[in-house]
């Protein structure tokens, strides 16, 4: 008889264990056994039967959900299939690369807590929820979904950086600017630690999580639509790798290029090169080592590094590894120089940083056109490209 092969066994055996060991006072063995509930009641979720009690339609959309639902850590994180019906008050917000986003009211809710009296999971409740309408679903391959299984976090709402720079820039001092940074690099190495490349890192991907005061990633976005054509590369141009646009592979040192044009948007609070257009003319002055101006009064140790990322030879560029404990050490470094009143470098830690083109702001938040240019990923397809070229300081 093996106690492993049934759940319940497992923990009261569990539970006798601690229960017996004399070396263990009864408040450690009271705390002992909470966590080993906890535990359990996760055991129950993920071994819950109902959660496979649907069919959506669409054979790989049910096995993209039951592969999720087998890999759930907690009642809240459960993805599961929602009929349309239980969807109410749907409202249109905008329309992103290759979606449209709508608000709606989820009148069951979510998954929230383990009963264990009941023997089942129980449902938070009416909440307010993002939904996304993806489109050409209909012709997605199997790459396409297999992709999805490998991004199993799904994204919720929350302010992006995107809109908050054009709010607030202007009150941005470095200590706060690199505090941002920090919090997308540290998202990132989660991320390529789990061999994972995002692919559309950009400003509108960055999201604030209010309740924790952090910025995180979202959207990996499948790499664009569907039915992208062979050949072709998605994503928002002014941040897309030069060897990329050449026709390479999205790779760890591709999103780290990203990391550097989002540094200089942080910095300026604009757009890269928000004053082009996204076609074959910008690609070329890319390929060809533009890069966007340095903001006045950036620290050096920001610039060096934002430089190194955006590097066009992708070797160049710092590993997620090395790019954290740089970014790290600078922020423990400015942390002291701003406390410290009697240091002359504390100027540049607590001064708002110069624009380039004060008039952007507000024409970006007034001009459709613009907006939709700057903001949107999308599908490109270049050929006859040169190979790319160092940055030209």
């Amino acid at each position: 008889y093996n106690i492993h092969d049934n759940l319940e066994k497992r923990h009261e055996f569990r539970i006798q264990t601690i229960d017996d060991d004399d070396s263990l006072n009864d408040d450690e063995k009271l705390e002992a056994i909470r966590i080993l509930n906890k535990r359990n009641d996760y055991d129950k979720i993920i071994s819950e039967k109902n959660l496979s009690n649907w069919k959506s339609g669409n054979n790989d959309i049910d096995n993209l959900i039951q592969k999720c639902q087998s890999e759930t850590i907690g009642p809240n994180k459960v993805i599961e299939w929602i009929p349309y019906e239980n969807l109410a008050n749907i409202e249109y917000l905008t329309k992103g690369g290759i979606s449209e986003i709508y608000s709606a009211d989820w009148i069951d809710g979510h998954y929230n807590e383990w009963d264990s009296k009941e023997q089942k999971l129980k449902r938070n409740g009416n909440e307010k929820v993002i939904v996304k309408r993806l489109e050409n679903v209909k012709n997605a391959n199997r790459d396409w979904f297999e992709e999805a299984k490998s991004h199993l976090t799904i994204s919720n709402k929350w302010a992006d950086l995107r809109n908050y720079l054009q709010k607030y820039h202007n009150q941005l001092i470095w200590k706060k600017i690199v505090k941002i940074v920090v919090d997308i690099i540290d998202t990132l190495l989660r991320i390529h630690n789990e061999k994972a490349i995002h692919r559309d890192l950009h400003s509108g991907n960055i999201l604030y999580l209010q309740d924790y005061d952090c910025w995180y990633i979202s959207d990996f976005g499948f790499c664009g639509p569907a039915d992208k054509p062979l050949g072709s590369i998605y994503g928002n141009l002014p941040y897309i790798a030069p060897e990329v646009m050449n026709g390479k592979e999205y790779t760890f040192a591709s999103d780290i290029y990203s990391i550097g044009m989002l540094m200089w948007e942080i910095s300026s609070g604009q757009p890269p090169f928000s004053n082009y257009e996204n076609d074959y003319d910008l690609v070329f002055k890319i390929i060809n080592g533009m890069r966007p101006k340095v903001v006045k009064g950036t620290p050096l140790e920001y610039k060096n590094l934002m430089v190194q990322c955006w590097n066009a030879d992708p070797l160049k560029r710092p590993d997620i590894n090395t790019l954290y404990d740089i970014i790290i050490k600078l922020n423990k470094s400015i942390l002291n120089e701003s406390n410290d009143n009697k240091k002359s470098k504390d100027v540049q830690y607590l001064t708002v940083p110069s624009t380039l083109q004060p008039g952007l702001k507000t024409s970006l938040k007034t001009n459709n056109d613009v907006t939709s240019r700057v903001f949107t990923s999308k599908v490109y397809q270049f050929e006859n490209l040169p190979e790319p070229k160092d940055v030209e300081e």
